[in-house]
This record gives C-alpha cells, structure tokens and sequence, in this order.
C-alpha cells in the first residue's frame, strides 16, 4: 500500500513531544550506526516487493549551473529559504575549466537513514523511493546525520526531516519531476529503471555511469555520466 508525505497533523503533536524525549537521547548512539550499517543489506531493500523503480541519469557535461532545476524544485515543493532539496555543486577541472554538478537524495537501494530511523518515518516505498511520513517524524536528526550525501535538512516549518521526492505527486500523476522538467540542456532524464526500453534505461546501459560515494554500499540511484573525481570524495 502507498505511503505518501503529508503534512503534520494537530493529533500527532503529543507523541511528537513524548517520542523526542527518548528518541534523541538515542541519535548519537543511532549516528554510530552508519559506519557499520552501510555495507549490511537492508531488511527494506531486500524484502519489498520491488515495483517500477525509478531512477535518474545526470550528463555532468549537460549542465552548466543556471539553477533551474533549484528553483523549480523549491516552488514545487514549498521548499524554504535557506534549505535545499536538489542543490547544484561547482568543481574546476586542472585545465581551468568549471564542472557543475547536481545533487540531492540519491533513493538509494540500501539506504542507511531508513534503518536508524527510531520511528520508522523513513521508508521506501514499492518503486524505490525513499520518503518521509510527516506525521511520524519527530525530528530527531538520527536520519539527517546518517545519510552519505547531506541530502537531508530539517524543515523548520513543518518540524520535520526533508529531502527530495523525487516529485512522487507528480510521478504518480503521469508527470516528471519538476527538476527534470525545468532542465534547459536536458542534463537530468528520469524514468522507470526496471523498463529496459525507458530512456534512462537504455542511457544508463550504453553509458559508462558513475554512482556517489559506491563504498557506503547504499547503492544510489542516481546515475551520472562524466562526474568528475573530485565529486565524489
């Protein structure tokens, strides 16, 4: 059954107040968990019946850093000031010239903040995507600290942990992701991985991709062509 982000509810806040009292005093032991969480296959990853699967291919060599895909995923996503749920990172090459690279939640096949989750707010759902029940999240940080790829932010209007989506109230609408979608140079191609005729399919076989950070064993699912050496340290 579908699970999708909703706002926090009045009747929820109770617990909130109760569960953060013994759940934050178990963030720093939780945080420990990374080192010696990321290589263990997670219970998620390994019994869900596995549905579409989305995913996304990024050709580094497409984007040249305009921040569209960061606007439209912040009036997408009522996404505050000051946070980020896709964010664009500026490398310079031993020739001078400059590499721009997207970045945000990777959906990753064995995340590690779904398994330090004291409340189990972080999930994935049937396709792979990693989300986060807003009425569960209390807060704590446990989640935010645990991910390889700082694509986690505490949202100080909702009071919860936040991240990117992937749009899934547009995917689920026959739409793409509003990054996706604003890309001028069409850097960014979104679809079902497990189609092998969808376009990104078929990019990510006949391309030679890279994924961040592959030794954290949490096995992304955003896939990048061209991604500079120095991206992924």
């Amino acid at each position: 059954m579908k699970r999708s982000p909703s706002a926090s509810c009045s009747t929820c806040n109770t617990r909130r107040e109760f569960l953060k009292k013994t759940a934050k005093a178990a963030v720093a032991t939780s945080s420990l968990i990374l080192l010696g969480s990321v290589t263990i296959k997670s219970q998620a990853a390994s019994e869900r019946v596995r549905g579409r699967r989305f995913a996304m291919f990024i050709d580094v060599d497409k984007c040249y850093g305009c921040y569209a895909c960061v606007v439209a995923c912040a009036h997408e996503n009522n996404v505050p000031i000051g946070v980020y749920r896709t964010w664009i990172e500026r490398y310079v090459k031993e020739d001078g010239t400059p590499v721009y690279v997207p970045k945000q939640c990777n959906h990753c096949d064995n995340p590690s903040c779904v398994e330090v989750c004291p409340v189990k707010a972080t999930y994935v759902n049937e396709d792979g995507i990693v989300l986060v029940d807003d009425d569960l999240c209390i807060g704590c940080g446990a989640c935010i600290q645990n991910c390889p790829y700082g694509a986690r932010f505490y949202n100080p209007v909702k009071g919860v942990a936040d991240k990117c989506t992937f749009c899934v109230h547009r995917i689920y609408s026959d739409m793409l992701p509003a990054c996706v979608e604003a890309c001028p140079t069409g850097a960014r191609v979104f679809g079902e991985l497990a189609d092998e005729e969808s376009e990104v399919s078929k990019l990510i076989k006949s391309n030679n991709v890279q994924q961040l950070k592959p030794w954290t064993g949490n096995d992304p699912q955003i896939f990048y062509k061209d991604l500079p050496q120095e991206a992924n340290t």
